[in-house]
């Protein structure tokens, strides 16, 4: 791999992203800091042919003179930014999302190599199945909250005595492996993709209320915990928007026994 010497804003030409059979992943960076980080992770990204980027809180505003100075011709990714003020809003039209951390978290759920997610977010792309990658600010990475709304966890095999990465450094190997794994064929038309965030968060929302007026939590001090346990055995579950709708009528059935009368009916709740 070749770097140039070019300085800021220099007039290089941008790299053309591959062409995909469907989404290319999504990019999102989580309270990034300095504006320098986010240009560099922007030239890193449409480097490997990724363009979609997706920041949530970042420290210093939007947009940058200095994001733009340093991702060096990157612009169409710098002008294509959106904004988002939390996680699960970032990632609400994602099917599948991936956390990038160097750090065990004591969460269930698969973890990869870069190499690995590659493989599997090329995969996703082809069956046309929206997906994101999550990193973490530069001083802490990701928060375990945000990792809980991750499907499956990224970590590289680095030397543990010294494993952290700059931002940049750290999109440029997802999207470098993403880069290197050929197109693969599109799936047969009739595997439905899993259900956006966006339903899911709402079925969590739904189940959580249902057991919260059910007293099925009976500690305040472990409710956190136990519902990490249930999302990531949903989450695990991948499921359709078909299946969410049923998981819906079936909280609603419940609930409405458990009352002695009717299901109670809720938006977006259906026993189809």
């Amino acid at each position: 791999m070749q770097a140039d010497a070019g300085h800021p804003g220099s007039p290089t030409e941008a790299p053309q992203p591959p062409p995909s059979a469907g989404p290319a992943p999504v990019v999102v960076l989580i309270d990034p800091q300095l504006g320098e980080n986010i240009g560099a992770a922007a030239r890193a990204m449409l480097n490997c042919g990724l363009d979609r980027l997706r920041l949530v809180r970042p420290r210093d505003g939007w947009p940058s003179d200095s994001a733009r100075a340093s991702a060096s011709g990157a612009d169409r990714v710098i002008d294509g930014v959106t904004l988002f003020d939390d996680t699960a809003a970032a990632i609400a039209d994602c099917a599948r999302v991936f956390a990038t951390t160097a750090r065990p978290r004591g969460l269930v759920k698969p973890v990869l190599t870069p190499r690995e997610a590659a493989a599997e977010l090329r995969g996703l792309a082809a069956a046309g199945v929206p997906a994101a990658v999550l990193f973490g600010p530069e001083r802490s990475g990701l928060t375990t909250e945000d990792v809980a709304l991750a499907d499956t966890v990224i970590t590289a095999p680095l030397n543990p005595a010294f494993s952290s990465l700059n931002l940049a450094q750290a999109v440029l190997l997802v999207a470098w492996e993403w880069g290197q794994v050929p197109e693969p064929d599109a799936p047969g038309a009739e595997q439905e993709p899993p259900a956006d965030k966006a339903r899911l968060m709402g079925l969590f929302r739904h189940l959580e209320d249902e057991l919260d007026a059910a007293e099925f939590f009976k500690s305040a001090e472990k409710r956190p915990s136990m519902v990490r346990a249930i999302r990531a055995v949903l989450h695990r579950a991948a499921p359709t928007e078909q299946e969410v709708r049923t998981l819906h009528g079936i909280v609603t059935a419940l609930s409405g026994r458990r009352l002695g009368g009717a299901p109670r009916r809720r938006n977006g709740a259906e026993n189809s």
